[in-house]
């Protein structure tokens, strides 16, 4: 990698802020801790029969993150739900015993705060995770927990996704009062660190130049690919699209042959055999394939990954990978802190 290239890269907000991360992480830990503690007291008592999430762009990649978590280890169903059920069509089923996590780092988009204030009055619990503590959504809320990942003036968000990773991860914690659970919790900051520092430049050559690429991962590590995607195509004029392992092999996978690009992510739990596998397909198609998260040995070129709890590997996965797409960006000659047509908040309607 040159070295005009890395300094141009190393100069942008997007690089600054992504780094953050860690810090972020043990902020909001140590801000959130009581709040969070008192919630899941209260998650236990009441037992509630569904959770619905309410986010969109990157906040709803992380409620992917999230349905995952709160499926697999508080054993309720979750399912997203869309804001414009309210805002435009000026309805709200009916949310007695549901809980309604509303995810945003503004809080200040029309159609989300009119959901969210619809699913309150039909009985929701509504819980806010927010970064603009003074906004709307945040201000709506039975319970707000504040993402505190401080301004973020790139367009494209990343520190404030993952503080919204780290804050469900830490609400489940202390609704399940899971003892890993927490433990991982704890170590992400400072794996964070370490995620940051991983070069992921070894992957440039194959996506300086490519017009389209998948991003694939399974179980808790899909909301990430789907976060990969959306960054792709936000900061480098790239056209991504993001699978589950399980469903890129239908119709998606007609697409890949000689030098499809694709990136498949893995982390080291019940999804791993199956994802490895998949890099065995992608390669006898010849794709360009990268991995990261993937035993040794597997196909493709393998991007550096740390060894840590499944359930925090994903997090560390997109750190390391916002690192490389600011680079990308750059490489491709755009300016990833101010992508065309694109604002820092969207007020959709």
């Amino acid at each position: 990698m040159s070295e005009p290239l890395a300094a141009r890269a190393e100069a942008t907000l997007m690089h600054q802020e992504a780094g953050e991360a860690g810090a972020v992480v043990r902020r909001q830990i140590e801000r959130n801790r009581p709040a969070m503690k008192a919630l899941g007291e209260r998650l236990r008592a009441d037992k509630p029969s569904a959770v619905a999430t309410l986010a969109r762009g990157s906040s709803d990649n992380a409620a992917t993150f999230g349905r995952y978590l709160i499926e697999t280890h508080a054993g309720v169903l979750t399912g997203s739900s869309s804001p414009s059920v309210a805002s435009v069509y000026d309805a709200a089923p009916a949310m007695q015993g549901a809980v309604m996590i509303a995810l945003s780092q503004s809080g200040r988009s029309p159609d989300l705060v009119a959901a969210a204030e619809a699913a309150k009055a039909r009985g929701a619990l509504l819980i806010a995770l927010v970064n603009d503590e003074a906004s709307p959504l945040a201000t709506a809320a039975d319970v707000f927990l504040p993402l505190c990942a401080g301004p973020e003036r790139s367009v494209a968000a990343t520190k404030s996704f993952i503080a919204s990773l780290s804050a469900l991860l830490h609400l489940v914690a202390e609704w399940t009062g899971d003892p890993a659970l927490m433990a991982a919790l704890e170590a992400l900051p400072d794996a964070l660190d370490e995620a940051w520092a991983l070069d992921w430049s070894a992957a440039l050559p194959v996506l300086r130049e490519a017009a389209s690429f998948y991003v694939v991962g399974r179980g808790h590590g899909f909301g990430i690919a789907q976060e990969a995607a959306l960054k792709i195509k936000e900061t480098c004029g790239l056209h991504a699209e993001a699978f589950s392992a399980a469903e890129v092999r239908h119709g998606p996978m007609a697409l890949v042959e000689h030098g499809f690009p694709v990136l498949l992510l893995g982390q080291q739990d019940e999804s791993l055999e199956s994802v490895a596998a998949l890099a065995t397909e992608f390669s006898t198609r010849d794709a360009a394939l990268l991995t990261a998260g993937l035993p040794e040995g597997a196909p493709g070129l393998a991007l550096p990954a740390l060894d840590a709890d499944p359930l925090i590997q994903p997090i560390l996965l997109v750190e390391s990978f916002y690192r490389f797409a600011n680079l990308l960006a750059i490489a491709r000659g755009r300016d990833p802190d101010r992508p065309p047509h694109l604002a820092k908040v969207t007020e959709t309607l």
